[in-house]
């Protein structure tokens, strides 16, 4: 399912959640959100690149911090630790 980024229409009357700006994961037949899920005020989707291989949310970033350990693949059967 794709992603999709929306942030406050107007700042200064929006929550911290929506003034930064949030994902969202939907359908693609889903109805655009037109309000923010936390305090109701209007909200806009962002056009953004696609993020192949890393998420904008710093998945990776947050797996390092909570111990995980990253693999990257170098040949067959042959591994390299990224962090």
């Amino acid at each position: 399912m794709p992603v999709y980024d929306y942030e406050a229409k107007e700042s200064q009357k929006s929550c911290p959640y929506c003034k930064d700006g949030f994902e969202i994961v939907q359908f693609m037949k889903d109805k655009r959100l037109d309000k923010c899920p936390k305090c109701g005020n209007s909200i806009i989707k962002l056009i953004t690149a696609p993020a192949i291989g890393r998420s904008k949310s710093k998945l990776d970033d947050r797996a390092k911090n909570a111990g995980f350990t990253k693999l990257k693949k170098v040949s067959k059967g042959e591994y390299e630790k990224m962090y």
